[in-house]
């Protein structure tokens, strides 16, 4: 039988979603149920880019399960060079029970999951970050108490891992989702990405709108979502210029004021004051960013549950 692997949340249907989370609301609430249910059990975790949360999260997230989690950084390695992504793949899955893979290229994870033969997971790509928004759904409905009707707007660089799969993420929930980034394709998610969101949206109920005006993506918004503007480590020379272009969509004050009443913020972290969102929102009443970082604890032990299939009583 062919491992289960989450290497886009496209891939996932919305009843599988939810179980997870249900599955996570669980294990946070009665942790010491768990503790012994992946005994035995080791992660690995490739990292070809560096991560505190990601790192914390699976690691810890291991031990409270009562498994391990080796931790291999692809630095200096021989993993694409000397041996192929292909034969590290088939050798790993020989040796532990899954793999998470924290890298640069989408498609490297998609090789690694086609020969590996155990579970993969997709602790971060170029193009999708699905842990982070598992965590983001669990944090959102403990905050709201629902997640179907509400809505989330995004605002700043949305051609962006996080931003393609918070759209797949609300529209297999019935998030409506708002995405206010300058125009161009430098800026706006994927067209292939948006058009799997609309399709999803249009099974659940929700809506997928992409906007160049901040205001009109925030107006009413149960959520306020942004990110990181220097997520391609863009180049010295060019960061003025980038800022000037994504400063109309810093989330402030004024900009939440335009949101729902009672709407929290979020930010996936690491976040940096003074760019994509003001020190007086981050650290405001509104900001849930920390609620938000704990959760990726909660929602990866649930997802490993599942994955290895120790998820049932």
């Amino acid at each position: 039988m062919k491992p289960r692997h989450l290497l886009t949340l496209a891939d996932w249907t919305s009843e599988e979603i939810l179980a997870v989370l249900d599955l996570a609301d669980r294990v946070k609430a009665r942790p010491d149920d768990f503790a012994t249910r992946l005994a035995r059990k080791t992660l690995l975790m490739l990292f070809e880019k560096p991560s505190l949360r990601t790192r914390l999260s699976f690691e810890a997230g291991m031990t409270q399960l009562g498994g391990h989690a080796i931790y291999y950084s692809t630095q200096g390695s021989n993993i694409g060079g000397k041996e192929t992504i292909e034969d590290t793949a088939k050798t790993a899955g020989r040796l532990v029970d899954a793999i998470m893979a924290r890298l640069y290229s989408h498609e490297t994870l998609e090789k690694i999951a086609a020969n590996a033969g155990v579970p993969v997971v997709n602790g971060l790509t170029d193009y999708s970050h699905p842990c982070q928004i598992l965590a983001d759904l669990l944090t959102i409905r403990e905050k709201k108490k629902r997640l179907a009707g509400l809505s989330l707007a995004y605002l700043g660089d949305s051609k962006n891992n996080v931003t393609h799969s918070l759209l797949f993420g609300c529209a297999k929930t019935g998030m409506s989702i708002s995405v206010g980034c300058p125009a161009g394709p430098e800026y706006e998610p994927l067209p292939e990405v948006l058009s799997l969101a609309r399709a999803a949206a249009k099974k659940s109920g929700a809506r997928v709108v992409v906007t160049h005006d901040p205001g009109e993506a925030v107006s009413g918004a149960d959520v306020v979502y942004t990110d990181s503007w220097m997520s391609y480590h863009v180049p010295k020379d060019q960061e003025a210029a980038r800022v000037a272009i994504l400063k109309p969509y810093q989330v402030d004050s004024g900009k939440m004021k335009k949101a729902a009443p009672g709407a929290i913020f979020m930010n996936c972290l690491p976040a940096a004051r003074g760019y994509e969102q003001t020190a007086e929102v981050i650290d405001g009443p509104q900001s849930v960013v920390f609620d938000e970082a704990e959760n990726r604890l909660h929602a990866q032990k649930a997802l490993l549950l599942v994955l290895l299939g120790r998820d049932r009583d």
